[in-house]
């Protein structure tokens, strides 16, 4: 009998389990709004993506994300000893990292995988109050060691631009507007890198981009498309783990959201 015991408390903590996972990503009814919020992003860039006039709302927005991408080199390239020259955003939505140093195995996929963790980060902490106000300190630090490589206006322009949004947002009816600006800024980031990926790397095939160089470095093993397939994948699995994290990690109710914020410039 003992085993069969056994078995049956290991059925039943086995349950256990299961149904506390279903529970924690079980949406309450504030995590549906920001669920629907993700869903009309998503939709609304990807329609104004490319149509002639409506994409110029996004462009500065674009630049951004282009950013984060340069940025992203840029930190691995600290991490791994190289010494960053610079940082440049060009208005055609392209942009460069120079570098000297650092080891490229590291730094030619971290644009792609690095701003799609940003994004990741940004989505995630979107649901909850308490934790976008604190995500848009961590992009506002992004912003300025971007601006401390910048060699160009442009960058300058983006990086004093968008950190002058965030310090409004702030500040304008006590940050209502901040938690909504993190969650576009992480869909955006998430999205542009999906599709850049998709776009450059997979279908264009654009002989300079970083898979293409990744691809070199690596010899014949596998292809810049090969590359380009698993960046995007591992970039889709970081958007959908920054949903899941934020559905499981902030179940606190939009009251319970403002008393914790209230203590954090709210």
């Amino acid at each position: 009998m003992a085993p069969i015991d056994s078995y049956d408390h290991y059925l039943v903590a086995r349950q256990a389990v299961q149904d506390q996972a279903t529970d924690r990503l079980t949406p309450t009814e504030d995590q549906k709004i920001i669920l629907i919020i993700i869903g009309v992003y998503t939709a609304a860039i990807l329609l104004l993506w490319n149509m002639p006039i409506a994409k110029i709302i996004l462009s500065p927005f674009k630049l951004l994300t282009v950013g984060l991408h340069e940025f992203s080199h840029a930190i691995v390239g600290c991490l791994t000893c190289a010494k960053i020259e610079s940082i440049e955003i060009d208005p055609d939505e392209g942009g460069v990292t120079r570098m000297r140093g650092g080891i490229p195995m590291c730094t030619l996929p971290a644009g792609y995988l690095g701003s799609s963790a940003i994004g990741a980060i940004l989505v995630m902490c979107s649901f909850n109050i308490l934790a976008s106000k604190i995500a848009s300190i961590f992009l506002g630090v992004c912003l300025l060691f971007t601006l401390w490589w910048a060699k160009n206006w442009l960058t300058r322009g983006i990086g004093f631009g968008f950190i002058g949004v965030i310090i409004f947002l702030w500040w304008l009816a006590h940050g209502v507007g901040l938690r909504y600006f993190v969650l576009f800024i992480g869909v955006m980031s998430s999205l542009y890198c999906l599709w850049d990926i998709l776009d450059d790397l997979v279908f264009r095939k654009a002989f300079e981009s970083d898979a293409s160089k990744f691809a070199k470095l690596c010899g014949s093993c596998m292809s810049s498309r090969v590359w380009g397939v698993l960046w995007f994948c591992i970039s889709l699995v970081f958007f959908v783990a920054g949903i899941l994290i934020g559905l499981a990690a902030f179940k606190e109710d939009m009251q319970t959201q403002q008393q914790q914020a209230s203590g954090f410039g709210w």
